[in-house]
């Protein structure tokens, strides 16, 4: 026989109790303190009973005290557990929960039973101690439902989730929350403090979790997205600027004049503005790549760092950046020859594109308009990390594979993206003129 909805979440309140409880002996085995209390507690209780039966042992022939006896020794045992149990369950029972479950029922946050998500326990974040992590209880209720519902619950809980994961099972969900107040700022100026020491981590900007950054040696190339004022040409020159202060090499393509990379870059990059040139440098790119496999492989090491550790002659990484992809492999409406070049070009950053982690040779893609005809699949499908600013659907879905940017991102927002795992930042905003004061 089915049961019905008034039964499952009877079923589902035991079912909470008995978690709690089984939490609240953890929190008790894990808190010095804690332990200290229960124990005292206990010995309390225990020195009670004892007292009481040396008390009756002396009044044996009093009736009176005999009965309350007798109801003392059945009573107070029982009396003494469901106190501690009780106690236990709600040192476990979050400040709040019940007021949460009813917030989630007024924005339609239940499962097929009527339940809604029940708050199991809140704590600080070990890597972020201003965030604050909310488990759920959540059966019935997939991640994708939290993603789809993250604006209504950030309304109705007054505050700022920078993460939404599933927990320790498949019938828990992690909210990564911060204070309504505590939002990203409209803009934070770079600063050579932030720059990573590791040649291969870059910094982007700041999330609500904190600095947002890629290991170029795990993730090897980037792809910047995002309508126009989006923010991500400056985006760009921020990588590239961090990619000179580390002692890279770095080529920048720019097909529009070079606007976006004034005197300040001269100094430090190759800004490459033609067809010819490009195809050029990146022959010679795959040349060096291939130079880079025999020196490894004579070396005996993986990579470019195991090399340089070894080498006496230290190999730099080379940084390859095209600001506005389209304008360098989009074919529509061009001759034969034309084409032909365009195809070489895409050739030769797809080998590198697939092979370029291990030999420090790294690619920074930027363009409005991702799709087959200006990313093929060969090049798209060996970049692992991917930023998107302000879009509309199809460019959020053509960039991250979902259409969460549109969603999260306002439409006149400038400097704010979100990668492909779901974090949304604030980018750090990058003034030329540091190109100026490089010092080596």
């Amino acid at each position: 026989m089915a049961k019905s909805s008034a039964d499952l979440r009877v079923q589902t309140k035991h079912r909470h109790w008995l978690r709690r409880f089984k939490q609240g002996v953890v929190n008790i085995g894990s808190s010095r303190k804690l332990r200290l209390a229960y124990t005292s507690a206990i010995m309390i209780l225990l020195a009670v009973y004892i007292t009481h039966g040396w008390l009756w042992a002396t009044n044996a022939d009093n009736l009176p005290a005999r009965a309350y006896s007798l109801i003392f020794d059945y009573c107070f045992p029982v009396v003494a557990a469901i106190t501690i149990v009780a106690s236990i369950i709600l040192l476990a029972t979050p400040f709040g929960g019940e007021k949460m479950a009813d917030d989630f029922r007024r924005i339609g946050l239940v499962n097929a039973a009527g339940e809604p998500p029940q708050l199991l326990r809140r704590y600080k974040d070990k890597s972020a101690n201003h965030v604050t992590v909310m488990e759920y209880d959540s059966r019935g209720l997939p991640l994708p439902k939290w993603e789809d519902m993250r604006g209504n619950i950030e309304s109705i809980l007054n505050l700022n989730i920078a993460k939404i994961t599933q927990g320790s099972n498949n019938a828990t969900v992690n909210l990564y929350t911060v204070p309504a107040s505590a939002g990203l700022p409209d803009r934070i100026d770079w600063n050579d403090k932030y720059l990573e020491k590791d040649s291969a981590i870059y910094v982007l900007g700041k999330s609500l979790l904190g600095d947002v950054k890629v290991d170029i040696n795990k993730t090897p190339h980037i792809l910047l997205g995002g309508s126009t004022g989006s923010g991500k040409s400056v985006l760009l020159r921020l990588l590239l600027y961090q990619a000179i202060k580390k002692g890279a090499i770095v080529q920048v393509v720019d097909f529009k004049g070079a606007v976006d990379f004034n005197a300040y870059w001269d100094d430090w990059a190759d800004i490459i503005t033609d067809i010819d040139t490009a195809i050029l440098k990146l022959d010679m790119l795959v040349q060096e790549l291939a130079r880079r496999k025999r020196l490894l492989r004579e070396s005996k090491c993986r990579n470019i760092d195991e090399h340089n550790k070894k080498a006496d002659l230290k190999l730099r990484r080379i940084i390859f950046g095209v600001d506005e992809i389209a304008e360098m492999l989009d074919k529509s409406g061009l001759d034969k020859a034309a084409r032909d070049k365009q195809s070489k070009a895409e050739g030769m950053l797809a080998t590198i594109a697939r092979q370029g982690r291990a030999f420090g040779i790294h690619l920074i893609l930027s363009t409005q308009r991702p799709d087959a005809a200006v990313v093929p699949g060969q090049i798209k499908n060996n970049i692992d990390y991917r930023v998107c600013g302000k879009a509309d659907n199809v460019l959020s879905v053509i960039i991250l594979d979902c259409g969460d940017a549109e969603d999260r991102i306002p439409k006149d927002s400038q400097g704010l993206f979100l990668d492909n795992t779901g974090t949304l930042f604030r980018a750090y905003y990058f003034d030329d003129e540091l190109l100026q004061h490089i010092r080596w």
